[in-house]
């Protein structure tokens, strides 16, 4: 495998200083560097891949075991072997599928029972008094459901839905505020019961609702394995939903944490988006890894990341209810490839995932897309385009959207040159020293690469298909570092730690022997509380 690194390396090197435009002069570019399913189309021509590169990428699948690994993580193996668990997300959208053993056990019924009474529940809650619903989570148990609720607002035909996951109490008093407490259903998401920034929000919506007229008893639900502790908090065991230990927070909308997202858009719809994310698995399984869209997104990652050396790639949709989908990301990949130790406790060789971020459509062009264009730095960008809204009044809107994303890409691409800059400055009537200095402000590097992933319109089925795609993404992206993409040790120690500094905080005891920064914060912050 060292070698085909090597091999990469050398062709980097080798073309770094080619431009993107001029593999263009390829006619057959556009086709032969894009890929096509039946709903979605996902174009790399925009990037400084070529034939030569794309198949020394493709030789590192078969060099990591990509395909056997990943049919291992859909036969329940434990392939999260630092935790000794299977990863099975993908389970539980696999509504027509056969058996899933764990440890010779199919899951399946579980799941499917589990999925019938969220129905149920779900159908309840849209046809009684409820007219809002308050979910209580944090990390994979706000992300994914707050993400695609707002995606899929054009579906949203249930109770209002609101989301409170810091611990800081102006998240929970500023949802709280303005809502009926006796027409409005807490969904408290936490596996063990024990997160602490979550059960100290749920302590405080109980609260809130005792005071105010509310029923805890029967508009309070769960999202938990621990039923002996929902039991404790009052919450009645038919509104317990619990999912296994080989479902990650992060991979869990698909399950019980997509409760509100259900309640939101209707049981049938939340099927469709199940569907989608199952037809998208099947791709994966199926298809040749030079066809399959999953791959192909990895490894112009892994080019982009670990051959080019691009710390960073910007998540970029053109689509204003996708605007949550940055943040999603951000903890799908950061905290699933965000290691520095590989599957056999060595040190990575070289740098692992990368900086995730980004903003929706138009709004990020009036803000970090200077440093794209001509920052000094090169990053990656990634767009995401529906060739359709759900508004056809406001057609002109969407096709405005349409061109400012295929503008983008084309000119990070394209760019300026000083000539071009010149010939501008010289028809706005400047000349000389100053035509010179004007015209190199005008100046665009180019040859930045991009990707751009179009749809027709983003429907349930849609985004559980581009969802699934990332989260594929990610994993083949980890089999080929070599690391695991189930475990998130790097979020325990801060924890650790808030439980010992709270005492602190509080005033309980002393901060002597901490290192001298610390202590002088706290000493700062007794100082001014009052």
């Amino acid at each position: 495998m060292m070698n085909i690194w090597q091999d990469l390396q050398e062709q980097q090197r080798a073309t770094a200083d080619r431009k993107i435009t001029s593999l263009f002069e390829d006619p057959k570019r556009a086709k032969e560097f894009s890929l096509r399913t039946q709903h979605m189309l996902f174009d790399y021509a925009k990037t400084n891949i070529d034939a030569e590169a794309r198949a020394a990428l493709l030789r590192l699948i078969d060099a990591a075991k990509v395909t056997h690994r990943r049919d291992a993580m859909f036969a329940g193996e434990p392939i999260n072997e630092t935790e000794g668990r299977a990863v099975l997300h993908t389970a539980l959208r696999n509504l027509d599928g056969g058996p899933v053993e764990v440890e010779g056990a199919d899951v399946m019924p579980q799941i499917r029972d589990t999925l019938a009474r969220m129905r149920d529940f779900a159908d309840q809650m849209r046809s009684g008094a409820i007219t809002d619903v308050v979910n209580i989570g944090i990390g994979g148990s706000d992300l994914g459901p707050a993400m695609a609720t707002r995606a899929l607002t054009p579906y949203h035909d249930g109770p209002r839905c609101h989301f409170v996951s810091n611990v800081d109490g102006a998240h929970i008093a500023d949802t709280l505020r303005g809502l009926d407490a006796k027409t409005t259903l807490v969904i408290v998401a936490s596996k063990t019961f024990t997160t602490i920034e979550t059960m100290t929000n749920a302590r405080t919506a109980r609260a809130w609702m005792q005071d105010h007229g509310g029923d805890p008893a029967t508009q309070f639900a769960a999202l938990s394995t621990a039923e002996d502790k929902t039991a404790e908090f009052g919450i009645d065991s038919a509104q317990v939903f619990g999912f296994e230990d080989w479902v990650g927070g992060r991979y869990s909308i698909w399950g019980p944490i997509g409760l509100s997202l259900m309640i939101a858009i209707g049981p049938k719809a939340f099927d469709s988006f199940l569907r989608g994310a199952q037809e998208m698995d099947r791709h994966f399984c199926a298809a040749d890894p030079a066809e399959n869209m999953p791959i192909l997104l990895a490894l112009v990652g892994i080019w982009h990341n670990q051959i080019c050396g691009h710390a960073t790639r910007a998540v970029l949709p053109y689509d204003q209810r996708l605007e949550k989908l940055p943040d999603y990301l951000q903890q799908l990949e950061m905290e699933s490839n965000g290691k520095g130790v590989q599957m056999d406790g060595s040190d990575s060789p070289r740098h692992t995932g990368p900086v995730v971020w980004g903003a929706a459509g138009t709004n990020g062009q009036h803000a970090f897309y200077q440093l794209i264009h001509q920052g000094t730095r090169v990053i990656p960008c990634e767009f995401l385009v529906a060739a359709k809204g759900h508004e056809p009044e406001l057609q002109h809107h969407h096709d405005l959207l349409i061109a400012n994303c295929l503008a983008q890409s084309e000119a990070l691409m394209r760019g300026r040159s000083l000539d071009e800059a010149r010939a501008i400055m010289r028809d706005a009537g400047l000349s000389g020293d100053e035509l010179e200095r004007q015209a190199r402000h005008r100046v665009f590097p180019g040859n930045r690469p991009s990707t751009t992933l179009a749809y027709e319109t983003l429907d349930p089925f849609t985004l559980g298909q581009i969802i699934a795609l990332y989260e594929h993404r990610v994993f083949v992206e980890g089999v080929i570092l070599g690391i695991n993409s189930f475990d998130q040790w790097g979020v325990e120690l801060g924890k650790e730690l808030a439980k010992s500094l709270q005492p602190l905080v509080e005033g309980e005891v002393s901060a002597e022997g901490k290192d001298g920064s610390t202590a002088g914060l706290i000493g700062y912050i007794h100082q001014h509380r009052g």
